[in-house]
């Protein structure tokens, strides 16, 4: 089952889902790097990439929204896209509390509270990004019709459902 939202013959949600995903992790090396050094700009930096990540998650997961649509009723692959769904928009709400609970501290120093929000989420990603693989390699969403070991490439005229000819 193809995805709806493509770019060059790529689904758009699994390319933009990198960017979110690396940087909330970075805030959370940051908050350890943080917690070990005590040292001034840890903290700084990882409020900044929370609020990056966040905003990129946002965007990526209206892409994945538009895919989830598209995947039939009554399907593993619906339940399953629900599930990594609704545990994404989790992850995001976790780590823009903890985002908003740095906003009011001194110098973006995170509280226990932020610390263990973004913790947490980047536990919980962890588990939805394993559902995302299921969706992707067991159950075929987003995955292209044509797909195979030989295919064309996605930019070539053969991979968009036309004759494949040589020299084209």
């Amino acid at each position: 089952m193809e995805s709806r939202a493509k770019a060059m013959g790529h689904g758009i949600h699994p390319i933009l889902i990198v960017f979110p995903l690396g940087l909330l992790a970075t805030s959370v090396i940051f908050d350890i790097l943080y917690l070990i050094t005590d040292r001034a700009g840890f903290q700084i930096s990882a409020a900044y990439t929370i609020a990056a990540g966040v905003i990129g998650g946002l965007i990526a997961g209206v892409f994945g929204l538009v895919d989830w649509l598209s995947i039939p009723a009554g399907t593993r692959a619906k339940r399953v896209g629900a599930v990594h769904g609704l545990g994404n928009v989790v992850v995001l709400l976790l780590f823009a509390a903890s985002w908003f609970l740095r906003l009011s501290a001194t110098n973006w120093e995170p509280p226990a509270a932020a610390l263990g929000c973004s913790f947490v989420g980047i536990v919980l990603a962890g588990f939805t990004g394993w559902l995302g693989g299921e969706l992707v390699e067991r159950l075929g969403v987003g995955v292209s019709d044509q797909a195979g070991v030989n295919a064309p490439s996605s930019l070539s005229r053969g991979a968009a459902g036309r004759p494949h000819t040589r020299g084209a």
